[in-house]
């Protein structure tokens, strides 16, 4: 099988992560800060070096606002829920996924309303200005996506994020399609609360993500429970992680994405496996752009404007039969909407979606050849 759906989830886990995963089933089986034995410390040991790690590579001052969460989508809701309970209006791109529009239409009957802005990836500072105006005096939050995950187009976080503090306004990124594949600094972007999966550019299992709170803003709850502190009171605690990570933790999980951490380190860091993977997708790319048959809607592979990700068609034909023909030959990669239908309204294709296709750090050249010899065959014999 030639695995090209990493966009959704990365396939096959590193070594690394395998391990991790292993070791944390046979070493590290009891609940972290709920007990004082032995097993209990060296969890919570374990648990804390992954939030260290992850405050480190996304350059957040206190790994206490690391919060570990079931995904990426539930990392948004704490977020879009905790700051829009009791109301108020959002601000967010037409290249966000249902996890952003579905909680916000959610809170629609709670007086929520949100501007969705377009993101034009050749003019950045646009970008951000059609953001500025979109605030309103009831604007609590500003809430985007780093890069599509239909189109790969990067939004431009760093000019929104100090648009976002010069009006007092959180900011939030969902990085679901750049955590471990573009560069993320939270002090400098001025975010607030960036939302995150495991299994995803950080190479780690699946059932694990991580919301990462600057402390400048306090989220109310979406969950109450044991934390393992302050037990006497009714009342959540107020301090991170605790008042957002009740009941135990996925500890298999986070050691597997520890074990993720460590590996994309070893790779060489942040942005190294991307700008390789970039390559050989502009080499695919080219090729496509040069065969009579295929829509292309992404732009060619740079990693200025996107992240690694190719979205296409073969004329005349719904994506679900062509990622069905591709799959006949072996080759995996995703269809449809990608649950992000407003970037497939922005480019067209909402009645027909698209095939993505997505490398990752164990894909060659030589899967992406066959890759476009498929696509060529079925253009030609539609």
């Amino acid at each position: 099988m030639i695995y090209l759906d990493n966009a959704a989830t990365t396939y096959p886990k590193p070594p690394d992560v395998q391990r991790a995963v292993s070791e944390a089933m046979i070493h590290y089986g009891a609940n972290p800060g709920r007990g004082g034995h032995t097993m209990a410390m060296s969890t919570a040991e374990r648990v804390y070096e992954c939030r260290e790690a992850l405050a480190s590579l996304f350059h957040l001052e206190n790994p206490a606002g690391v919060v570990f969460t079931l995904n990426c989508t539930h990392a948004l809701n704490m977020v879009i829920k905790g700051l829009l309970s009791d109301g108020g209006h959002a601000v967010i791109t037409d290249c966000e996924h249902n996890s952003v529009v579905r909680p916000l239409a959610a809170l629609a009957t709670k007086g929520v309303s949100y501007t969705m802005v377009s993101v034009d990836p050749t003019r950045p500072y646009e970008t951000a200005q059609r953001v500025r105006r979109a605030i309103r005096p009831t604007t609590r939050l500003i809430l985007c996506t780093h890069a599509s995950n239909v189109l790969g187009i990067r939004t431009p976080i760093r000019q929104i994020g100090q648009i976002a503090q010069k009006f007092h306004i959180p900011f939030a990124v969902d990085a679901a399609q750049s955590a471990g594949i573009l560069p993320i600094d939270m002090e400098k972007d001025n975010i607030d609360f960036l939302c995150m999966p495991a299994h995803k550019g950080l190479y780690g299992p699946m059932g694990c993500g991580a919301l990462l709170c600057r402390g400048t803003y306090m989220l109310s709850t979406l969950v109450e429970g044991g934390t393992g502190s302050a037990s006497l009171s009714e009342s959540q605690p107020t301090e991170l992680p605790d008042r957002l990570e009740s009941g135990t933790l996925n500890v298999p999980a986070i050691c597997g994405l520890n074990g993720g951490l460590r590996w994309l380190h070893r790779q060489g860091g942040v942005g190294e496996l991307a700008k390789r993977e970039t390559n050989l997708l502009g080499t695919l790319y080219t090729q496509l752009a040069n065969t009579k048959g295929i829509d292309l809607y992404t732009p060619y592979p740079d990693l200025t404007v996107c992240v690694p990700l190719l979205t296409c068609n073969v004329q005349n034909l719904p994506s679900e039969e062509t990622a069905a023909r591709l799959n006949d030959a072996g080759i995996s990669v995703r269809a449809g909407l990608h649950c992000a239908p407003s970037a497939h309204r922005k480019i067209g294709t909402v009645t027909r979606g698209a095939v993505r296709i997505c490398p990752s750090a164990f894909t060659t050249w030589n899967d992406l050849e066959k890759v476009w010899k498929i696509l060529t065959e079925i253009a030609r014999n539609p």
